[in-house]
């Protein structure tokens, strides 16, 4: 499921999400599930027929990432795979950050973050005119909605009704022909 929040340059997507990491960090091994949230460029396309007829919208380069992951044999509810990526080198996020504060409050820890965008941009390393004049106070407005629906999305990957491997694949990395691990991954983002 994918729900995407769009201000005049810059939107919030968020979905669920499920992987395996064939090649983990140590102390990340295993299946991961739950809800990813990106800061993206939005961009606008020309209108493609007459002046009626539906808009392209793009949702672009990726600025800032936080993941609410949950390893999936682990505790529901233990955030113990949540970090966050302040940075994104093109299209690749930076290395995990791991915040304290971040999996012991997730939701006050996004609201706090969603409603500073210019320190998120700042962060990224992307001009403040990346965002238009009105999305600070726009995504500020609209942060309570955003952390409800990430809510939603974290309570229905607990459930089993989201966050789950996809369809015929096993639920652990399985082995390329030549026996080598192989990604598996699930979810819009």
């Amino acid at each position: 499921m994918l729900y995407a929040f769009g201000f005049e340059r810059v939107g919030v997507v968020v979905g669920d999400l499920y992987f395996v990491d064939p090649k983990p960090m140590k102390g990340q091994e295993g299946a991961e599930h739950g809800v990813r949230l990106e800061l993206r460029v939005l961009e606008r396309g020309p209108l493609l027929g007459s002046i009626y007829s539906a808009q392209p919208i793009a949702v672009g380069r990726p600025v800032w990432r936080a993941d609410f992951l949950e390893s999936v044999d682990g505790k529901p509810g233990s955030f113990d795979r949540t970090h966050h990526h302040p940075v994104f080198r093109e299209w690749d996020p930076s290395s995990r950050v791991f915040a304290r504060e971040l999996s012991a409050d997730p939701m006050g820890w996004l609201g706090g973050k969603l409603k500073d965008l210019d320190a998120l941009l700042a962060e990224a390393g992307f001009p403040a005119e990346t965002a238009g004049p009105d999305d600070a106070n726009d995504l500020r407005d609209a942060t309570p909605e955003i952390v409800d629906a990430t809510r939603r999305l974290l309570d229905k990957v607990r459930s089993g009704e989201l966050g789950n491997p996809p369809r015929g694949e096993s639920a652990e990395a399985g082995s390329a022909e030549a026996g080598e691990p192989v990604l598996v991954r699930s979810g819009w983002l």
